[in-house]
């Protein structure tokens, strides 16, 4: 009989393992983040779920941004959505837009009864995912926004003694490297529409569209085209194109690569590309505020959000929900947002979160990294500067992008190019706005 004892033991042990694992439910999270950060995501989801023995979430990565938006509608309306999808900014008038699809955050927290406050999190972040009463719609997870990346060695080559701060130093700065050997690349930018109209209309206070860029209702209009700003910014890059001085480097982020190898000296991109920065760089660097035009009044204001925010998904059971509704406290924490805005170069969400990198010295060790949020509260957001929210936008982007091309090319005028993208991009709004009202 003894030595049945160690089977009936080790039976015992299994039996309350399996109850355990049993009575945790479980919550699914649909995600975009590939390589570092999806390391980052799995520690953030096991961190949770060893915090406490009620729900278990679980992460799985559905391929780019707009691969994991499709899946995470398509698996909706097959009804097997998970709880949690991350989806891109520009996706929100989409999500929206899904009648029944989503279950508002506010709502849900409310409901669950977790301590939630939208004015504990950065205006400028919260006002792209709410709605005009200020209601949030969404959760903000991981928000950049565009800073200039800056080779301090290449400058300090070209007898550069400080980082250009306007456009027109810019430009002179891009010249003077080009001509101590940078002569592919002086400056450039990734994601050409975000960077050179989305966020350069917010940073110079210039509407890009009405109806504060979308984020008040319907019916929309682009307006971007009528801003003398907006025109002479493009109308400079196509002057300094045809000398190298500015180079054209893609419509996404494909182009990133020619900072980290040290070919484009001045570069244009999102804030999370630090991480990268760090791991390839193997030159002195820092990052700058976005460059402005001092002749515009009010510039620079402040910058907009990219990357993507936390969808809850309808129709789940109220007990799955309140684990949601956990989860994202956990993830609002000031200590977890500083973890993730550190390793990845995304803006901590809430001040707290801010506050608990400053105590802990990051800024002082990495100044670049302070750089996006001074960007982002660099003033109260205006009705041109709290984001934009126009469906069909991954579409609308493209064809921005296509008609900036034309007139870098020499096909178009800039003010042509400019006009043809407004009303293509119209004609996009209301074929969207006949589908989603």
């Amino acid at each position: 009989m003894g030595s049945l004892k160690p089977i009936l033991f080790g039976t015992a042990l299994l039996t309350a393992t399996s109850l355990q694992a049993a009575a945790q439910v479980e919550i699914q999270w649909w995600h975009a983040m590939s390589g570092a950060n999806g390391d980052r995501i799995v520690k953030i989801a096991n961190d949770f779920n060893a915090s406490q023995s009620e729900y278990k979430v679980v992460p799985t990565f559905k391929g780019s941004y707009a691969d994991t938006m499709n899946a995470g509608i398509a698996a909706f309306r097959a009804g097997g959505a998970p709880h949690v999808l991350q989806v891109f900014e520009v996706g929100t008038a989409t999500m929206m837009a899904a009648k029944g699809a989503i279950k508002p955050v506010h709502e849900l927290m409310k409901e669950a009864g977790e301590p939630f406050d939208a004015k504990s999190y950065l205006p400028a972040v919260t006002g792209y995912y709410s709605t005009s009463k200020g209601d949030m719609l969404s959760f903000p997870f991981n928000s950049s926004t565009v800073v200039m990346w800056v080779n301090r060695d290449a400058l300090k080559k070209a007898g550069i003694d400080k980082i250009p701060a306007t456009w027109p130093e810019t430009f002179d700065a891009a010249a003077k490297l080009q001509a101590a050997g940078w002569d592919k690349c002086g400056v450039s930018t990734a994601w050409v529409t975000w960077v050179n109209l989305e966020n350069f209309t917010a940073w110079h206070n210039q509407q890009l569209s009405t109806k504060a860029n979308g984020l008040d209702g319907f019916d929309t209009e682009l307006t971007f085209n009528k801003s003398p700003a907006v025109v002479k910014h493009f109308e400079n890059l196509v002057k300094y194109q045809k000398d190298k001085i500015f180079d054209y480097a893609g419509r996404t982020n494909q182009g990133e690569g020619r900072f980290t190898s040290g070919e484009c000296p001045l570069f244009l991109t999102s804030s999370a590309f630090y991480g990268n920065v760090k791991a390839n760089a193997k030159f002195d660097y820092t990052a700058g505020p976005m460059p402005y035009y001092p002749d515009v009044a009010g510039a620079p204001q402040n910058s907009i959000i990219g990357g993507a925010s936390l969808w809850v998904m309808g129709g789940k059971p109220a007990a799955e929900y309140k684990g949601v509704a956990k989860f994202l406290t956990y993830l609002s924490s000031p200590a977890v947002q500083a973890w993730w805005s550190q390793e990845t170069g995304y803006l901590p969400i809430t001040p707290a979160a801010y506050e608990y990198s400053k105590k802990q010295g990051f800024f002082d060790k990495v100044p670049a990294a302070e750089i996006a949020i001074k960007e982002i509260t660099n003033k109260e957001p205006t009705t041109n500067s709290r984001g934009l929210r126009l469906g069909n936008l991954v579409q609308i982007r493209d064809v921005w992008a296509e008609e900036i091309e034309q007139a870098l090319t020499g096909k178009k005028s800039v003010q042509a190019a400019l006009d043809a993208a407004a009303e293509r991009g119209n004609q996009m709004l209301r074929q969207f706005e006949r589908t989603a009202k």
